[in-house]
């Protein structure tokens, strides 16, 4: 049983590590940009709602995003557990969140917030030669995920939930640093 966020800025090796603690732990990673591209293709009622505020160019509503999330945690393969990736990435998502978790009497367990310095996050996007991925272009990510997130972080240390990794080094030895700091249960 697993139920925990991983937070993170872009390129900070969330997706690396949620693919190893899928393969160990046997719970999905649960992605918002996924469950999104997903619900839009399925053309489902929350995916249309979705759509439409895409095209319209705006964020996709809180409601319609723990909707989706809610769905997800419905489904059979995350009866054990979960990894949410990339959300809440606000407030009142973290807020909207624990009310959902709490009504499925499936409360966090904890947060690992995987911390990566700026510069060797500009230096890792720089190498991975995205057409998007220019200097100023990955900074400015930086800085509104910062923005963000940083509300979080306190947010989950006052309930007690955060435990920050340190990003950097060989894949292995982040995953070690993740699993130590995983709650027990």
């Amino acid at each position: 049983m697993l139920k925990i966020v991983l937070l993170g800025a872009p390129g900070s090796g969330k997706g690396t590590q949620s693919e190893k603690l899928v393969a160990e732990y046997g719970v999905p990673q649960i992605s918002t940009g996924d469950l999104l591209r997903s619900a839009v293709s399925k053309q489902t009622e929350l995916g249309q709602k979705a759509k439409a505020a895409m095209d319209a160019g705006e964020l996709v509503s809180d409601d319609i995003v723990v909707g989706m999330i809610r769905e997800r945690l419905n489904e059979p393969d995350a009866e054990n557990g979960f990894i949410l990736d990339g959300f809440p990435r606000s407030l009142s998502q973290a807020e909207a969140l624990d009310g959902l978790l709490n009504e499925l009497d499936r409360p966090l367990q904890g947060v690992i917030h995987i911390k990566v310095d700026n510069e060797e996050i500009v230096q890792r996007l720089m190498a991975r030669g995205r057409a998007d991925d220019n200097e100023e272009t990955i900074r400015n990510r930086l800085k509104v995920f910062q923005e963000q997130t940083q509300p979080l972080v306190s947010y989950y240390e006052d309930k007690g939930l955060l435990s920050a990794v340190a990003g950097v080094g060989d894949i292995d030895e982040i995953y070690a640093r993740i699993k130590a700091a995983l709650p027990a249960g």
